[in-house]
């Protein structure tokens, strides 16, 4: 298909235009210099030909999510947006390099870079799918990469703005990396859909091809669709990818999104795991924290205001009853009243309590309180310290197994696990697999057995194995 050519850069104040960066199907990218502050900028200006009412809103709303979004680190900052003088909308955004995008069907990229790459822009993802806003257009071309070296997710274009037919439309662009339901016009996108596109785009990172390309054949959009609804992704075919991240993304990648990870954050946990059994610093997960805004106020307008702490309430002051001569005397200011003692006369010595014999008798038994105090935490302690030394790990009970429409679904019973342990499922041909949910999803072929075990692991350490289950496949042997 011929490319055509790009649209005249805008006279835009305040920017002094230098060359061209780009071109898409709704608008081109220029790179300028803005005078003040002096800086070099990515400015996306709408083609003139297809501003109408609708696509002004659609750029109004990219303008509008990236915004609120580009604080994040992996997310393109967007600086302003306007109007040109001839009419055509406009962005301003920070100028960053497409050597990911451009780069990877060149040059291989090392695994260790592709990992943080992958985590870096999924929590980009995450941190939108939190704000409510799905991306709808990931690829590797939408990764760009900063001065220092940082991804940054681009392109919020579709994001949450168009309906059903231009959706559909859109994301057509995007075949290689857009998931079977959405291709299928069966969801216009979800969080799955999105996990599905995260792991084809990291996929082709690896290998230096979409998932579904294959080498002197039918690369169309027709016969990529078709493999995408009805086949599994090939094998990235690099000896140094390791087969745990070969499954992660193959599960991402499952054509049912019921059997892909239930959210982006735990597929960025999937990664970081296969970065720590291959020696790699893991990457950071970088998705905000929304506890200061759900506790500084239910009022919007209230988050944005410091809240004094209010002074505790000093308890009522209790008047000190004087001593005199070893007896309370109760105090009463408005009668003047002498106490009971003295009613009748001062008592005479002998009729006075004995005061040393009634300060050891207090003495006494506040020691015997004090001791019954040390032995019930002495008790306590002692059970507790025997609760946390117990290093047994509980072990996985009977496992279920169905069958339905080419996958295994395997189940079992949580043993008691705690907020830090973890279950390793160990397949029968000894592929492994670390997860926190109580269930396993095998894609199978016809006459096919597959059994697994699984074991929990508590702070490193293996606990016993489950019984092996196997599930037959209908037409499997034995």
């Amino acid at each position: 298909m011929k490319r055509r050519l790009p649209s005249a850069p805008p006279n835009l104040p305040g920017f002094s235009f230098i060359r061209v960066l780009g071109s898409g199907g709704f608008a081109d990218v220029f790179l300028y210099e803005q005078n003040l502050p002096r800086r070099l900028v990515a400015i996306k200006v709408m083609l003139a030909e297809v501003v109408n009412s609708q696509m002004r809103q659609m750029f109004q709303a990219e303008a509008n999510v990236m915004a609120q979004l580009s604080t994040h680190p992996s997310i393109l900052t967007v600086y302003e947006a306007g109007v040109a003088s001839d009419g055509r909308p406009y962005l301003v955004m920070e100028f960053c390099s497409s050597s990911v995008g451009d780069g990877y069907r060149k040059q291989s990229l090392s695994i260790s870079d592709v990992l943080r790459i992958g985590i870096k822009i999924a929590s980009a993802v995450e941190t939108a799918h939190n704000h409510g806003v799905l991306h709808r257009d990931i690829k590797p071309s939408n990764i760009l990469m900063t001065a220092y070296g940082n991804p940054v997710l681009s392109d919020f274009g579709i994001a949450s703005t168009l309906d059903q037919s231009d959706v559909s439309e859109a994301v057509g662009l995007s075949i290689p990396w857009s998931a079977p339901e959405v291709l299928a016009d069966e969801s216009t996108g979800t969080v799955t859909s999105e996990i599905y596109s995260l792991a084809a785009t990291i996929y082709s990172l690896l290998a230096g091809r979409s998932p579904f390309e294959e080498p002197d054949a039918d690369n169309s959009s027709s016969a990529l669709m078709a493999r995408i609804a009805r086949s599994r992704s090939q094998p990235i075919g690099r000896p140094d990818v390791p087969v745990e991240l070969e499954q992660v993304l193959a599960r991402a990648m499952n054509r049912k999104s019921t059997a892909r990870y239930g959210s982006v954050l735990e597929f960025i946990r999937e990664l970081q795991r296969v970065e720590t059994e291959l020696g790699y610093p893991q990457t950071p997960i970088e998705v905000a924290s929304d506890d200061w805004a759900s506790h500084t106020g239910s009022v919007p307008e209230d988050r944005t205001r410091i809240r004094p702490v209010a002074a505790t309430a000093s308890p009522p002051r209790r008047r000190r009853k004087p001593v005199v001569h070893g007896y309370a005397a109760v105090e009463d200011g408005a009668s003047g009243s002498q106490p009971a003692e003295f009613e009748n006369g001062p008592r005479s010595a002998a009729s006075r309590p004995n005061l040393p014999t009634r300060r050891m008798r207090a003495v006494t038994w506040g020691l015997i309180a004090l001791g019954a105090l040390v032995l019930v935490l002495g008790i306590s302690a002692g059970v507790i310290l025997l609760r946390a030394g117990s290093s047994e790990i509980p072990q996985v009970g009977s496992i279920a197994a169905g069958v339905q429409q080419g996958t295994v679904r395997f189940s079992w019973a949580d043993p008691g696990l705690t907020e830090s342990d973890s279950y390793q499922i160990t397949t029968h041909d000894g592929l492994v697999s670390t997860q926190r949910a109580t269930d396993f999803q095998v894609d199978v072929a016809a006459a096919e057995r597959v059994c697994i075990t699984v074991t929990v692991i508590r702070e490193g350490k293996m606990g016993a194995p489950s019984g092996q289950k196997c599930s037959d496949v209908p037409g499997s042997v034995g």
